[in-house]
């Protein structure tokens, strides 16, 4: 038997259940690997509360690292004692000490790479990869705007554009954070507070960025498009205030023929191939110490609920993580 994280219901963290799982043999093209870190994110609570609607019950998360203990017929990639990460859009069920899953999605981990900075880097350092190659390709000298500098995504995110020669404005929700961000490689940071589109244009020289990157939402959606120099784009990939509203095309008209793209990490790593690109440029980054994965906490697994609670009061840093 194994243990893991079940819900039953939509609704707040206190709906997250620790309980006893079969974990059964893999089957041809699948793997059993037991966890020994795993990974937290926003997109969890999305889950839990519906907001992304899933069939109920369910497990949760879909991030995490370990070792394959077995593995079932037809898988060639991975074998029994390799050390692997992964993220994995569907079935969820990382919030657990072991589970079987499509092997597809596993990759072994560098011996420099500790399996908890597997965990806390995969979806996160995924998501930064797409969203500063694919999304919008950052060349040296773009000025980006990054919310949530301070944190998992932001923190990463950070120091990769800093790498790419960019000039990052983060934007956090404390003073403490603004001092994160700043290790982590944003040039400005500014607080949630402030008159953002004015002070990214004074930054700008009146200008406008060429790209915002949006995990927050609802709130910031519009404030977002001002910030941006005209063709800019809105790269919206979070929703931690709410979903974004309907809107008018003609907002983008009226603000310099704007563009908005609302992606999601799985049509990026679909195909094999981009699964392993974009693990290689990551790993080849964490490895040589470009890009530091910061674990800012740390959970017992039984202890979900409270890292969730956590997460939604913004108290984080950095990538969070629960412990088998």
């Amino acid at each position: 038997m194994a243990s893991a994280i079940r819900f039953e219901r939509f609704g707040g963290p206190e709906v997250l259940q620790y309980v006893d799982v079969a974990v059964p043999e893999p089957d041809a093209g699948q793997a059993r690997v037991v966890h020994s870190a795993v990974g937290v994110n926003f997109i969890d609570v999305y889950h839990r509360t519906g907001l992304y609607p899933l069939t109920l019950p369910s497990g949760l998360g879909g991030e995490a690292a370990g070792v394959v203990a077995a593995v079932g017929p037809g898988v060639t990639h991975v074998r029994a004692g390799d050390r692997v990460a992964y993220t994995a859009h569907a079935p969820l069920g990382a919030y657990s000490t072991e589970r079987v899953l499509d092997a597809r999605w596993l990759v072994r981990l560098p011996a420099k790479i500790r399996e908890e900075t597997g965990a806390a880097m995969m979806l996160k350092g995924l998501t930064a990869w797409y969203l500063l190659h694919r999304s919008y390709k950052v060349a040296a000298g773009d000025w980006i705007v990054l919310y949530a500098a301070a944190g998992g995504v932001g923190s990463i995110a950070a120091q990769w554009a800093r790498q790419l020669g960019a000039r990052v404005i983060g934007i956090v929700g404390s003073d403490a954070k603004r001092e994160l961000a700043l290790a982590n490689g944003c040039e400005h940071v500014l607080l949630s507070s402030d008159p953002i589109p004015a002070r990214v244009r004074e930054l700008t020289g009146g200008a406008g960025a060429p790209v915002v990157y949006d995990s927050v939402g609802r709130d910031t959606f519009l404030q977002s498009l001002d910030c941006l120099r005209p063709h800019g784009v809105l790269v919206s990939f979070g929703n931690s205030s709410g979903k974004v509203e309907p809107f008018s095309l003609l907002e983008l008209m009226r603000r310099g023929s704007l563009y908005v793209t609302r992606p999601t990490l799985i049509d990026f790593i679909r195909a094999r191939e981009d699964l392993e690109a974009g693990c290689r440029v990551l790993f080849e980054l964490v490895v040589s110490g470009a890009v530091e994965i910061e674990i800012g906490q740390r959970y017992a697994l039984r202890d979900a609920a409270h890292a969730h609670r956590d997460l939604e009061a913004r108290s984080t840093t950095g990538s969070s993580i629960l412990l088998p």
